[in-house]
């Protein structure tokens, strides 16, 4: 089967919202090992991280980060939030990932895709040769 790879034409770099409905479109096409863990996810888009974060996370830089995924109860590593919240969030950051679409030229959706896959393998204790498979592996359901 050929795959088949959708041209984007941009005038300028995709916005939040198109990252977020892109986002939304392939976390349906993530690999079935994942799909068990992503029933309450929600997908979030922000430009960078911001200050706290970054000191939370130890980050030198805010363009080292390109997704961070977060349990719903789960304020920062550790810490439970005292408020119900059940969704899961996915946040992906517009900006570092724009760096690495431009440094790689790689198609957009495949490396959203492959961040997303990522983020989520590492999260759920995924090995990394299960990710690297995951990200070789044929696109579910993609065009």
């Amino acid at each position: 089967m050929q795959q088949k790879e959708i041209i984007m034409h941009y005038s300028t770099p995709p916005g939040e919202d198109d990252l977020r409905a892109i986002a939304d479109a392939l976390l349906e096409t993530l690999p079935e090992e994942l799909m068990e863990f992503c029933d309450s996810l929600t997908i979030a888009v922000e430009d960078l991280a911001d200050e706290a974060l970054e000191d939370e996370l130890d980050l030198d830089d805010p363009f080292d980060l390109l997704a961070l995924y977060r349990k719903g109860s789960q304020i920062s590593p550790g810490v439970q939030s005292k408020v119900a919240n059940d969704e899961d969030i996915l946040i992906l950051f517009r900006r570092p990932v724009l760096d690495l679409w431009c440094e790689t030229q790689e198609d957009f959706n495949t490396l959203i895709r492959q961040v997303m896959i990522e983020e989520l393998g590492q999260n759920f204790d995924f090995s990394e040769d299960e990710i690297d498979e995951m990200t070789r592996r044929h696109y579910q359901g993609m065009l």
